[in-house]
């Protein structure tokens, strides 16, 4: 592992565990008492609720759930994960034109006032597809999804928690192309647990995972009156 890996992992530990609570809760002096008196406070979260409104609702729309293909769903990701991915893009470690371009000017306070809000976000059921859910396909999904070790990590509901992504009724298409970004491994990670539950996926056993991931959370809702 290179010293600028370390680094950069050192640092975001650092991050994370600031906008941590429970972190937070351990520390022995006001956090104020420990900011010279002549520095600025950091905004508040209704500055960021308002800055999320106009600066990411554009894409990533107003509730965290856009339209837009190829978008991901904000609306329920852990703050932890957040803060994660808003660090990868600014210290260049994830590569997305738009994304890069302003998580660059963010700040420490900015990362965590961001990620601290979108925390706050409930999940969003997705829309229900136009075409009849293909059961076999959903099936298969399940099976590789158990297989791979999915549920190990994102939960028996794919909601995630702290570091780790919520995927269910993320989008299919967002889904695939993570998937593909692991696999081919040119996405980077914080870490590098997901290389090998997806190393040896083909392209069809993605574009079914992607399918099963993409519908779980409607499919148990429209599943739990039968």
């Amino acid at each position: 592992m290179g010293w600028r890996r370390i680094a950069a992992i050192a640092a975001l530990a650092s991050l994370a565990m600031a906008a941590s609570p429970s972190a937070l809760a351990q520390a022995k002096k006001p956090a104020a008492a420990a900011r010279p008196a002549s520095a600025p406070a950091a905004p508040g979260a209704a500055v960021y609720a308002e800055q999320f409104r106009t600066v990411c609702a554009a894409c990533h729309g107003p509730n965290g759930r856009s339209d837009m293909p190829g978008v991901p769903v904000l609306a329920g990701q852990p703050s932890l994960y957040t803060i994660t991915q808003l660090f990868l893009f600014r210290e260049g470690r994830r590569s997305n034109e738009a994304m890069t371009a302003i998580a660059k000017t963010m700040k420490d306070d900015d990362l965590r006032g961001f990620s601290d809000f979108i925390g706050t976000l409930p999940p969003v059921q997705p829309t229900a597809p136009a075409e009849p859910v293909d059961a076999a396909r959903m099936s298969r999904g399940q099976a590789l999804a158990q297989q791979q070790k999915c549920l190990f990590c994102h939960g028996a509901d794919l909601s995630g928690g702290q570091q780790v992504p919520r995927i269910g009724g993320q989008r299919e298409e967002y889904l695939r192309e993570s998937l593909n970004g692991y696999r081919t491994r040119t996405r980077a990670g914080y870490t590098q647990a997901m290389i090998e539950p997806v190393s040896g996926l083909t392209e069809d056993d993605v574009d079914t995972l992607a399918y099963y991931i993409a519908r779980l959370p409607g499919v148990a809702k429209a599943g739990s009156g039968n």
